[in-house]
């Protein structure tokens, strides 16, 4: 395969003055004197990309990822290092930026595709495949200002996968719009890949990162931290972002050291273990950096929650779930007060808040769900971890009524994260593992003679 991307010791280096007039004082001192100082947005990044692959790239807020992406399409001019693309590139950063809001669409695509070279006789073409993909019927011969925020980005994404390209570089904008448009991005994405077309992007959902790519890159500081297969990539990064100091520079660092290039599709590292205190248990594990940065407790109403874990069905605390596994949600509920029309719940959220399920019920033998000052409760909700590889968060709440007061007694709002590991042999796509059980059936040429045939089910 050709090398479609190259990328070798790129760097990027921003002057950063105090004040205004520091600007005037370093044009004048002839390099005498330095009145800025320097922030490195990203140091010595060097990887190579092949035709038909798809690469994410992972990293917290400032981690250099846009960056990256503007000095490779050539927005930003690098300080040092050199970047060769080997194609045609179609770029999606800033969505709708180059539109000018004065001219409708039409007029947009038009000034677009003449900047870009495109022909007079393939401009209609370009325009057809673009208004088809954007769906925005009428609108396009209104002025861009007239339109809605979504229109303008639904433009400017149907506009970019319209133009001829073999190469993609998208800075989290793989999926813009509504569900019904978002399907259409995804599958226009399909299409770009099944015909042999590269792509590099910037996302912050594992999911993602781990269902469309062949390899992930982690940035950090600026810095490449690793390269190669995705699952590890995105499990340290997620290790990464829980822990804290010194652990997190020790673990960095140990990344670093086993870095491969991205290119390199053989014999890459296991991911590297958080620390030794997480042991290997058929069942799950323990992670003691796993600990969640988002954590909100509501002022107590009448009760108090403690103790929040994760544990399995004999009572071992773990955090890192294994998919289909039993596990316990427990928490510990002291009532200062007396209350009523008492209910005890929980809520499982992904890493984006979105609430993928949850319950409240009144504890067993509560009666009328009257609650006595004083009264302490342990509450374990049993659940089956049938959620794909991810992070997600728990949140735990008590409601009922004190005197007038009717609301949450006691809330913990992301008081628990739990990963769920990736199953070594299946391969499972969307937001639920539903376990599917497949069978396949094996027919021989003598057996279709025979009129018989051999049924197996695949594990699960």
């Amino acid at each position: 395969m050709s090398v479609m991307i190259e990328v070798q010791n790129l760097s990027k280096c921003y002057h950063v003055y105090a004040a205004p007039v520091d600007r005037v004082k370093q044009a004048i001192s002839l390099g005498k004197k330095r009145y800025y100082r320097e922030f490195w947005a990203l140091r010595d990044i060097s990887f190579s990309i092949q035709r038909g692959e798809t690469v994410g790239i992972v990293g917290a807020n400032g981690s250099g990822k846009s960056t990256l992406l503007q000095l490779i399409t050539g927005v930003l001019t690098p300080t040092a290092g050199d970047v060769h693309l080997n194609g045609k590139v179609a770029a999606l950063l800033e969505l709708g930026a180059g539109f000018n809001p004065e001219l409708t669409g039409r007029q947009n695509i038009s000034i677009n595709a003449a900047i870009l070279g495109i022909q007079h006789r393939a401009f209609d073409e370009l325009f057809e495949r673009t208004l088809a993909f954007a769906g925005i019927g009428l609108f396009i011969d209104s002025p861009v200002k007239t339109y809605s925020s979504g229109m303008s980005v639904r433009l400017a994404f149907a506009l970019q996968m319209s133009l001829p390209k073999e190469i993609l570089i998208v800075d989290e904008a793989l999926a813009v719009g509504d569900e019904l448009f978002q399907r259409k991005c995804f599958a226009a994405l399909d299409e770009f890949r099944a015909a042999g077309g590269t792509t590099l992007f910037v996302s912050h959902s594992s999911v993602m990162v781990k269902e469309l790519c062949d390899r992930a890159i982690f940035l950090d500081a600026g810095h490449l931290i690793q390269a190669g297969d995705c699952t590890a990539v995105v499990e340290n990064y997620h290790k990464f972002l829980f822990m804290r100091e010194p652990q997190r520079s020790e673990f960095r660092e140990s990344l670093r050291q086993s870095l491969v290039p991205v290119a390199a599709a053989a014999e890459l590292p296991a991911p590297v273990r958080a620390a030794p205190e997480l042991r290997e248990h058929a069942d799950g594990d323990f992670d003691p950096h796993l600990k969640p940065q988002s954590q909100v407790i509501y002022p107590s109403q009448g009760a108090e929650i403690s103790h929040a874990r994760m544990e399995t069905p004999d009572g071992r605390q773990v955090n890192v779930l294994v998919p289909h596994f039993r596990y316990r949600f427990c928490y510990d509920v002291v009532f200062h007060e007396h209350c009523s029309h008492v209910l005890f719940g929980m809520v499982i959220k992904n890493a984006t808040g979105t609430e993928l399920g949850g319950t409240a019920h009144a504890a067993p033998g509560q009666g009328e769900r009257n609650v006595i000052a004083g009264s302490v409760y342990k509450l374990a909700f049993e659940f089956t971890a049938s959620l794909l590889t991810g992070t997600f968060y728990l949140n735990c709440g008590v409601t009922g009524s004190r005197g007038d007061y009717h609301g949450f007694l006691a809330r913990d709002v992301d008081v628990l994260v739990v990963q769920i590991r990736q199953s070594a042999d299946r391969q499972v796509t969307g937001f639920i593992d539903f376990d599917f059980s497949p069978k396949a059936v094996r027919e021989s040429v003598a057996a279709l003679g025979a009129g018989a045939a051999a049924s197996t089910s695949f594990p699960a």
